[in-house]
């Protein structure tokens, strides 16, 4: 009763934000024509650091101790994502821990996970202390889904240690259920996501764990050097892999280890980022792991609670020239307008990030230096990316965040403190010219996103300030997030989609997207897991490019039912409700 109370009043709030210039929240007016300007004139910056006015005071603990503990530098992730249900996107930052000296714990206290709540006016506030959601585990990534079609998103955090589970009591605060629930994933583990894999209407879970590090402490694990025979992080080389877990949601509150029978435990290999979408086009979400040094894992999703690793088959395990590379982030979209998926995974500096362009039967291609990708990635170490549209001008360009895992001579033009500025890169934005052929954006233009040298790490696109852009929040290993405002100059118009199933209460993982445009047509996926260690709303962003016209746009549901709205506008946020064809904002 609880839900359906909530549920039924967010649907009316919806849907009168939907028809009425007021609403439950202020919304900025939609543009009607994006704006002029001559062809030759300067653009503005593309993204403009809004941190210290947005964001409260936060630095990423990593318990560094000049011990070079590797779990250091691999950072942490976030999710964007509405806790509380009241129309504003929230953020949830992962933390590390202080594992020495323990005198810096007594004084100060345990380091926590941070839980911001957003405002109408887009400024953030910590509300981790009564939340439930500050965990004090050596945090790494994070998973958000409704595991129980309350109506409100549960929280899963992996952990370099045992991972942990949070259901949200929809009054702001969360309870840990990892014990009552048996999930019990011990290893390291990265990135992990929620989805539906057997089609029974609840929220599966998968984790990608990294690799067998040792102990706990700096005291108990491997030290490694670099070529000069200075201590530095040790490579993933020195370790081996551990096997990825799959558990299988029991309706009840539990979870059942399924990783052996599935077939996904049998492997094990060291991973970092994933993707939870449809590759194969029969509804079913299979999983693609982005590995360290080793080949990549496509788990297709046979539909009998079993999975195969069919990466090789289809072209996503290793890059054209056969080699193996250091997979970390790993983003999909559309990026030459064939109506194909493509798939964009980062790599460490010398291997360039790879683009792998889809083709008929699912299978992929290495098109990375015909489509302009390689050359300026290759001196740089790749992590969170994503694929959008930037500009509204109708085609996916690709954003990426770097940060070395080896030390180097600093950028000139870092100002971090001298241990961090050893790892510290310029992040990428590559430019789409609508034909899959992709040019990098210079600082001038890009603005503090790509100028501020950092050690990036996570990146998640969200409109954090509901003008129907994405912005992004990016996490830094070692120090401050940071939130960059979309102030592109836009060349066109733009439409946000939702798929929601009132039956469940909750958002479709797994539903596919398509909008309708004359002569092509624009499709997405919708899913929370994103890139590395990290969670994004569960809404499809379309740049639509200089039309003011949409056909229709259609739902695909897992099940394979079909809902179609006719004549959207423009420039809004729908949600289309299964079986009514519904909409609201």
């Amino acid at each position: 009763m609880r839900f359906r109370l909530r549920f039924l009043l967010s649907t009316f709030c919806f849907l009168l934000s939907a028809f009425s210039p007021v609403g439950c929240r202020k919304e900025p007016a939609p543009k009607a024509e994006p704006p002029s300007e001559p062809h030759d004139s300067p653009r503005a910056a593309m993204f403009t650091d809004v941190s210290d006015r947005v964001l409260p005071k936060f630095v990423h603990e990593t318990g560094r101790v000049d011990t070079f503990f590797y779990p250091e530098i691999m950072g942490a992730g976030a999710a964007v994502f509405d806790f509380d249900n009241d129309g504003n996107l929230d953020i949830y930052f992962i933390n590390g821990r202080r594992h020495t000296p323990p005198d810096v714990e007594e004084v100060e206290g345990p380091a926590r996970n941070r839980l911001l709540r957003g405002s109408a006016d887009g400024v953030y506030t910590d509300v981790t202390e009564g939340s439930g959601l500050g965990d004090t585990g050596y945090g790494m990534g994070v998973a958000v889904g409704d595991i129980d079609n309350d109506g409100d998103a549960d929280v899963y955090v992996t952990n370099f240690g045992p991972d942990a589970l949070y259901r949200n009591n929809g009054d702001g605060t969360f309870t840990d259920i990892t014990a009552s629930s048996t999930i019990a994933n011990n290893a390291w583990g990265a990135s992990a996501c929620f989805a539906d894999f057997d089609a029974d209407g609840s929220l599966d879970l998968f984790v990608t764990n990294y690799l067998d590090y040792g102990g706990e402490s700096e005291v108990d694990v491997p030290h490694c050097k670099d070529n000069r025979g200075d201590p530095d992080y040790c490579g993933p080389q020195s370790f081996d892999g551990t096997p990825d877990r799959l558990y299988h949601n029991n309706g009840d509150g539990t979870f059942a280890d399924a990783s052996t029978e599935s077939g996904i435990g049998r492997a094990g290999r060291k991973g970092l980022g994933l993707l939870c979408i449809d590759f194969t086009g029969d509804r079913r979400p299979d999983v693609l792991v982005a590995n360290d040094g080793e080949q990549n894992q496509l788990w297709v999703n046979k539909g009998d609670s079993t999975f195969v690793d069919e990466a090789p088959a289809r072209g996503l395990a290793v890059n054209a020239a056969g080699r193996t590379e250091a997979g970390m982030g790993v983003a999909a979209g559309d990026a030459n307008g064939d109506g194909q998926l493509d798939v964009f995974m980062t790599h460490i500096w010398k291997e360039s990030n790879t683009l792998y362009a889809g083709g008929e039967h699912s299978t992929f291609e290495d098109r990375t230096d015909s489509a302009g990708l390689a050359a300026l990635s290759r001196p740089l170490t790749g992590f969170g990316t994503a694929m959008f549209d930037i500009e509204h001008d109708g085609d996916l360009d690709i954003v990426v965040v770097n940060g070395r895992v080896f030390r180097d001579e600093p950028h000139p033009d870092v100002t971090l403190e001298p241990f961090w500025s050893f790892y510290a890169e310029p992040n990428l934005v590559f430019e789409n010219d609508g034909q899959g052929q992709f040019s990098s954006i210079p600082r001038d233009r890009a603005g503090p996103f790509v100028s501020t040298i950092e050690v990036g790490r996570a990146l998640i696109p969200a409109d954090l300030d509901g003008d129907g852009d994405l912005d992004l929040v990016l996490t830094n290993c070692g120090g401050r997030p940071r939130v960059y405002r979309n102030d592109a100059p836009k060349d066109g118009h733009w439409l946000a989609v939702r798929a929601i199933d009132p039956a469940i209460g909750r958002d479709v993982i797994g539903a596919t997207i398509t909008v309708s445009l004359g002569d092509r047509s624009l499709t997405q996926h919708i899913t929370r897991a994103h890139s590395y260690l990290s969670a994004a709303p569960p809404a499809a962003h379309f740049g639509l490019g200089n039309t003011t016209h949409i056909d229709h746009v259609t739902v695909l549901w897992p099940d394979g039912t079909q809902d179609q709205l006719p004549t959207p506008p423009v420039d809004h946020k729908l949600a289309i409700l299964k079986g009514t064809g519904g909409i609201h904002e």
